[in-house]
């Protein structure tokens, strides 16, 4: 081409480059981000399987160049994220987009972004905003060796992936063409986290309710599943709420693998990590998608955003059956796949289900002095919304009783979540310790013990063993409900600091296992 028809913005096909990331799941899939300036009809173009958002970036990367000071060039600018046959989704491209352009511009040093990943929203102003998933791009240019650049909103977030990469997080486009200009250096940003908050729920204040409590500490020590079954009033709620007081914090392998999926949902607030585990409670409106994930892009149900944590689902019978049944395979898998016609999205879900429900439609099936009106098939006809299937995954099923008017005006002393604290994770390291031995470092409870190995950590002695093999041909059950129980009477004996699985650890396993049929027997 001729000298006079290249103009000032470079020769024809002259190319750009910045890295990106695409999100499927938790992981960030690297994209490059080509920039090339041509002679042709002014616009851009955007290509390489972009949905809607990454489309409107055209106007909003335009309007951010104008704002800053830039104008668009008068040739064609194609912009190609490739690989060209994964799909793109999202904002998070507009600044990787801009960059090129601006280093196709001359406005940028055309090596200054070779060493980063690029993530960030534009605004028409040319300010960068906040935007999902950037602790897993941060991790993902960790991996090949890169850093990052990312909006100032989310700069806390990034720096908990690493201490040594480098992380730009400007405000604005001007700041960030400074920052590499040389007028104007941008610090890196600092990790932080939020602390929970002060004088919370307390298991304390649960008055009466002593079964309740002992079930709720076995389903803590050992990552069980609990259902609660009672009328209204009886505490079912207040019980669950104060799972979390008595859990351990996550560890720091486990906080960045719940981070990472807040981060994909977009709720970290302000960037900052939080290690308490998480508690989820929707409401029994909601729809398949949003319990296991799904919808438009694919993003994290709340069996994934309860990963490593709590999802309690209360009215539990009111929930759509179809809904309640898509759980089973997540509490048994330990993940959510969410498959689409061109691509397959899985996100972990290894959460504790807990689960609370009333006895019959008016609640008040079983209890002293209360006749209802239908009888006995009041209560047949609400439990059975719950599938057998379902209800067999659920290792403790606890009747809570109406609470008495001594427990409410003389209340017993009663432990603090403190104290019972303790003893959860004195169970839970005698139980990480045991899996490790065995060099199972990703199993460190006993409700994630395999079926072949729980045989073999949780034998019985004599009397126990007596006690399940009568209690299995008598009360039939499945090979699914003989292994769970197992785990429990593991988890009671490893509360009590024993080595062997006892009568008594049995007894009361099986008992925790038929509280659910008693009463509907009741009713």
């Amino acid at each position: 081409m001729p000298a006079r028809q290249r103009g000032r913005f470079g020769g024809a096909g002259m190319v750009s480059r910045v890295k990106t990331v695409a999100f499927q799941g938790v992981e960030a899939i690297p994209v490059d981000v080509q920039v090339m300036i041509a002679p042709g009809k002014m616009g851009m173009q955007i290509v390489g399987l972009a949905d809607k958002a990454v489309a409107e970036s055209r106007e909003r990367v335009q309007a951010a160049l104008h704002a800053s000071g830039l104008s668009m060039p008068p040739k064609k600018v194609t912009v190609n994220l490739a690989p060209a046959d994964l799909p793109k989704e999202g904002s998070h491209y507009d600044l990787a987009i801009a960059l090129g352009l601006m280093a196709a511009l001359g406005a940028l040093p055309s090596d200054a972004l070779a060493g980063f990943v690029v993530v960030g929203e534009l605004s028409l102003d040319g300010m960068i905003a906040a935007v999902a998933g950037v602790l897993p791009a941060t991790m993902g240019a960790n991996a090949i060796g890169l850093g990052l650049i990312c909006p100032a909103a989310c700069g806390s977030e990034a720096a908990w992936a690493s201490a040594d990469m480098p992380i730009v997080a400007p405000r604005s486009l001007i700041q960030l063409a400074n920052h590499f200009r040389g007028t104007q250096v941008l610090g890196r940003p600092e990790p932080a986290i939020r602390s929970g908050p002060e004088g919370g729920a307390d298991l304390s204040e649960i008055k009466g309710q002593i079964v309740a409590k002992r079930a709720l500490e076995v389903a803590a020590a050992g990552g069980h599943n609990l259902l609660m079954i009672g009328p209204p009033g009886s505490g079912k709620s207040m019980l669950a709420q104060r799972l979390p007081s008595i859990l351990p914090s996550l560890s720091p392998r486990e906080l960045l693998e719940v981070s990472m999926i807040a981060s994909i949902a977009g709720e970290l607030a302000g960037g900052k990590l939080s290690d308490r585990r998480p508690f989820r409670a929707p409401h029994h409106s909601a729809s398949m998608a949003a319990m296991v994930g799904g919808g438009l892009r694919a993003r994290p149900g709340e069996v994934s955003l309860a990963h490593r944590g709590v999802l309690f689902l209360d009215e539990f019978p009111e929930f759509h059956p179809a809904v309640l049944d898509s759980l089973r395979q997540p509490l048994e898998g330990g993940e959510s796949v969410i498959a689409r016609a061109n691509h397959r999205v899985t996100y972990p879900a290894q959460f504790q289900l807990i689960a609370a429900m009333n006895p019959c439609r008016c609640g008040m099936a079983g209890e002293p002095g209360h006749s209802c009106p239908r009888g006995p098939r009041c209560a047949a006809d609400y439990q059975a919304r719950l599938s057998g299937p379902l209800l067999d995954r659920i290792d403790l099923r606890v009747d809570v009783p109406a609470v008495t008017a001594f427990d409410l005006i003389r209340p017993a002393p009663a432990e603090t979540s403190a104290t019972v604290k303790a003893r959860v994770a004195a169970a839970r390291t005698l139980q990480a310790g045991r899996y490790e031995a065995l060099g199972l470092a990703s199993t460190t409870l006993n409700a994630q013990c395999s079926a072949a190995l729980i045989e073999t950590v949780a034998a019985p002695d004599e009397g126990g063993a007596r006690l399940l093999r009568d209690a299995a041909e008598q009360m039939k059950f499945s090979a699914r409900a003989y292994h769970r129980i197992l785990k429990v009477a593991r988890t009671l004996a490893d509360l009590e600091g024993e080595e062997t699985v006892r009568r008594v650890h049995l007894a009361e396993a099986i008992a925790y296992r038929m509280a659910g049929e008693r009463r509907a027997v009741a009713a």
